[in-house]
């Protein structure tokens, strides 16, 4: 397939790739060791800053700490968990009618696609809590559901847009509605196209949920915020570089979680097309010998 693609790099090409990533890891550890070096001249690694994680003062103990920080994970997980499916259930919804035949059904669409795309999720987060008078986490919920729905409606409109004609056309033919070629032809197959991108977005959607602190949701950041107002500035580096790696590891595994489940589609989809090629090899040989 990649000889298909583009041509194999030569031996002078691959070369200058070895040599560019020589280079690019030099400058890579050269700039790591550059801030670790800027950072040690300001003591940021001095064990009095990053004791609160496992000793903290004001007769608090380590275990009240890190339980405050997962009460805020859980709470972004929650409003995640809420969101995202809302939002995979309306952007379908939105790619369905985007891609209608009547314009009384297209354009509505596509005008509430093109605006809530064109909106910050923050603004949508402070008009539920005080257009509708959500609370935090109603106010939290709807700005992520309906900025990422319309992203969503858009990610499957194009996978239904890069699929062949043909697909829908042969639909037809055996007699299917286009309601029926949408549901059960077109949008698996876009959905499977465009899986990486969902999956980015939810990504994306999780990480928005970080400023539901600005509306008042005691959120991960809102955790670590109030940790280090509690115990003081000298505290904030260590209790941020932990929220980092939390949202981290929350995030890394949404992706390997996406590239699994992605591998698992591909061998699901695997043994039709096995299966077509067994029967098109099967009825050319059966033409030729009728020949």
């Amino acid at each position: 397939m990649s000889a298909v693609l583009y041509d194999s790099p030569g031996p002078v090409a691959r070369r200058r790739e070895l040599v560019g990533s020589i280079v690019g890891t030099v400058v890579v550890v050269a700039l790591l060791a550059l801030a670790a070096w800027y950072a040690a001249g300001r003591d940021v690694f001095a064990p009095d800053r990053w004791d609160v994680l496992y000793d903290p003062p004001k007769n608090q103990s380590a275990a009240d700490v890190w339980a405050f920080m997962f009460k805020g994970l859980g709470a972004t997980l929650r409003a995640a968990a809420v969101a995202a499916p809302l939002a995979l259930v309306l952007g379908l919804v939105l790619a369905m009618l985007r891609t209608a035949r009547h314009a009384a059904v297209r354009i509505p669409a596509t005008v509430v696609i093109e605006m809530f795309r064109g909106l910050p999720v923050l603004l949508m987060m402070f008009f539920g809590l005080i257009g509708f008078r959500w609370d935090a986490f109603g106010a939290v919920v709807f700005g992520l559901t309906v900025y990422n729905m319309a992203i969503i409606a858009e990610i499957l409109r194009a996978g239904l847009a890069a699929l062949p004609k043909g697909q829908s056309e042969a639909a037809y033919a055996v007699g299917l509605t286009r309601r029926q070629t949408l549901l059960t032809v077109l949008l698996p197959q876009a959905v499977r196209t465009m899986l990486p991108s969902l999956i980015a977005q939810l990504v994306v959607l999780l990480k928005d949920s970080s400023l539901g602190f600005i509306v008042g949701y005691a959120e991960l950041l809102k955790s670590i915020q109030n940790n280090a107002q509690f115990f003081g500035n000298n505290y904030y580096v260590a209790l941020f570089v932990v929220g980092a790696g939390i949202y981290l590891v929350v995030n890394l595994s949404l992706s390997w979680l996406a590239r699994r489940i992605q591998r698992r589609t591909t061998r699901t989809a695997a043994p039709p097309r096995a299966a077509d090629t067994l029967a098109s090899n099967t009825i050319g040989g059966g033409g030729s010998s009728t020949s």
